[in-house]
């Protein structure tokens, strides 16, 4: 049966994620730094990984576990009317680097998230984000791909199954939340 036989793909693939502790406590760090200072996590990500963007906003802006105040995070690219200009006048490559451009602020963070960690437009947005000062996590499969090359943390998940990854990328981006908000609210 197809549910049980991804049941064991992710059961096994979760067992092995504790390779990633260290990575995924230094993005924690770099949340926890930047948000306390007020400075906002950006996130992006194409297709299932856009969703994953928003999703892990979402729950920096509202809550996670803890009523608190609104974090600053804004997954680039919701907006369809900014979106396609930027697509139509500049190329699909830098609709994500464009809104680095405008949202970047010092001491920031931008998660970007690629299963392959080719995609032109993530690439292109990590690098501008790099030259803007803000800290680059890239989240991506198994190789990291270039993202995993210019990435200031690379937390690649074991597995070529896109579907798995994207299945722990939501994981890894909650502990990331739980992270922020135990430190910055503590008790």
């Amino acid at each position: 049966m197809p549910f049980l036989r991804a049941l064991d793909e992710h059961r096994q693939l979760a067992a092995g994620l504790a390779v990633l502790a260290p990575a995924v406590e230094r993005a924690a760090q770099l949340w926890i730094e930047a948000l306390g200072q007020g400075a906002p996590i950006l996130l992006c990500g194409n297709g299932g990984s856009a969703t994953d963007a928003e999703h892990l906003a979402g729950e920096l802006v509202g809550r996670f576990l803890k009523d608190r105040h609104a974090l600053p995070a804004i997954s680039l690219g919701q907006g369809i009317a900014s979106l396609t200009a930027v697509a139509n006048d500049y190329g699909y490559e830098e609709v994500f680097a464009r809104q680095v451009d405008a949202f970047a602020r010092p001491g920031g963070v931008l998660v970007a998230i690629s299963t392959s960690g080719n995609s032109p437009s993530i690439v292109r947005a990590a690098e501008r984000a790099q030259g803007r000062g803000l800290s680059v996590i890239g989240m991506t499969a198994e190789g990291g791909g270039r993202l995993g090359e210019i990435a200031d943390v690379l937390i690649a998940v074991p597995t070529k199954i896109t579907a798995r990854a994207q299945e722990m990328h939501i994981l890894i981006g909650h502990a990331l939340c739980e992270a922020a908000e135990s430190a910055l609210w503590p008790g």
